[in-house]
């Protein structure tokens, strides 16, 4: 069943996901490129907003472009550049990473502890994860190191099939040591107000396109705007039918943006 609470004219901005609805890893999904020339084309003002943790944003902007996406580097918000502006808040904060170590070049300018941290900072680390690592993590929480997760995901999409995300492990850090990680990525409020910094058009006029109906549709929504679930990445209907949450607007995939606001 499709859902539909506003008109085509209360939208007057854009967020996009990027992994599942854009693209799967790194093959680009039909009519991905042509919607957002479409919707740059209407001058409609856009951020493309990710969780991605596994590349710099350099990187991430690179990979962008040679996979063919029309996008500016300064068009993309992820989790790393909210956690330096977090990070920045305090006075020479000493940090533990647990990131790839290509991602560390985004987190530069802060010192890094190895042993008492004031801030664990946890990424995607691909099948890095083991007991040995989690327990030291767990003894650092222990011993008063405050636990920043770049996003708490539960799974996405590859060319392979879903895969388990972080956030089982972020879940788990919380409940053995009682204490709650700050969470810099979607669906938090904190980041989607991030996103739109700058666009000068308030929440209320800006839908958030995405596959994941918790981070990005529920994220968009607490945000004060409108979600729009695509029916591509990660999108899983018996999970949509257990779900509680109601996007605006359920749609095939990425290119019936353009036939919608045409």
């Amino acid at each position: 069943m499709n859902y539909k609470n506003f008109a085509e004219s209360d939208i007057k901005a854009f967020l996009f996901d990027v992994d599942g609805t854009l693209h799967i890893d790194n093959k680009v999904i039909e009519g991905a490129v042509e919607t957002i020339n479409f919707i740059k084309g209407k001058n409609f003002p856009c951020r493309f907003v990710t969780n991605t943790t596994t590349k710099t944003l350099s990187d991430l902007h690179q990979q962008m472009m040679e996979i063919g996406l029309p996008i500016l580097k300064e068009e993309i918000i992820n989790t790393t550049k909210a956690a330096v502006l977090h990070l920045s808040k305090f006075k020479n904060p000493k940090c533990y990473f647990v990131i790839k170590e290509e991602v560390k070049n985004d987190f530069s300018e802060f010192a890094e502890d190895l042993i008492n941290p004031d801030f664990i900072i946890i990424g995607d680390i691909d099948d890095k994860w083991n007991y040995s690592l989690l327990n030291r993590i767990f003894n650092m929480m222990m011993n008063g190191s405050d636990l920043i997760a770049l996003h708490k995901g539960r799974f996405w999409q590859t060319e392979n099939g879903l895969k388990m995300d972080i956030g089982a492990f972020i879940t788990g850090l919380e409940y053995t040591t009682g204490k709650s990680a700050t969470v810099l990525g979607k669906p938090t409020k904190e980041f989607f107000n991030l996103a739109i910094e700058g666009l000068n058009i308030p929440p209320e006029n800006i839908a958030m396109v995405g596959d994941d109906i918790n981070n990005d549709v529920a994220g968009a929504q607490g945000a004060g705007m409108y979600g729009i679930l695509v029916k591509t990445g990660k999108f899983r209907q018996d999970y949509i039918n257990r779900s509680s949450i109601k996007p605006d607007l359920i749609i095939n995939s990425i290119k019936e943006i353009k036939n919608i606001w045409s």
